[in-house]
């Protein structure tokens, strides 16, 4: 094992403790509530496009649906967050948007994450040419992108596929939900306090 690669590791190690640290000090009951899962990523609740796309990922992090985080479901949410791979994304992206948990996205559920995607893009979606897309637009344009097989439903492979290959697609479905400064701001904090 290379030096860097062991400087890694124990970055990672000291990163765990840390995140461990600021989460019993954040939530002393060992459990993160959808409310402090949104202040970590600075979103406030109510029904706003940001906090309704926040339930979803909540709910897909929670693996044993007691509608609270621990520590275990906080981190692989951080890690897949700041580090995942983009195919694990997707993959959970897909979780995310499978209201039903079918396995397929039907026209419903495509039409309304894609409203949500719009909105919190401020409707700032365009073409390849720079030509402004309603929402409308967007959503039959990611549909002829990615159903490959044109039944009106798409399949996890045809979201991965369609998501890795089309550049445009890729790029909707990118969002900017990072909670690493949040994260930063308790390394910061806890660094102060020592």
């Amino acid at each position: 094992m290379g030096q860097s690669e062991s400087y890694e590791k124990e970055l990672e190690l000291s990163e765990i403790q840390s995140l461990y640290k600021s989460f019993i000090m954040e939530c002393p009951s060992g459990s993160l509530y959808l409310h402090e899962f949104k202040k970590i990523f600075g979103v406030k609740s109510g029904p706003n496009p940001a906090s309704i796309y926040l339930d979803n990922v909540f709910r897909s992090f929670d693996e044993n649906g007691d509608n609270t985080l621990d520590f275990i479901e906080y981190v692989a949410a951080l890690h897949l967050v700041l580090r995942g791979k983009l195919e694990d994304k997707l993959r959970w992206s897909f979780k995310v948007f499978d209201n039903d948990g079918n396995g397929r996205l039907d026209g419903d559920e495509i039409a309304r994450i894609i409203r949500i995607i719009y909105k919190i893009k401020l409707g700032n979606v365009t073409d390849e040419k720079g030509n402004s897309l309603s929402v409308e637009e967007v959503c039959n344009r990611v549909i002829e992108r990615i159903d490959q097989n044109n039944d009106g439903d798409i399949s996890l492979e045809e979201f991965l596929e369609g998501a890795q290959s089309d550049p445009w697609v890729k790029d909707f479905l990118s969002l900017d939900a990072n909670p690493s400064g949040w994260i930063q701001n308790q390394q910061v904090k806890e660094a102060s306090e020592t």
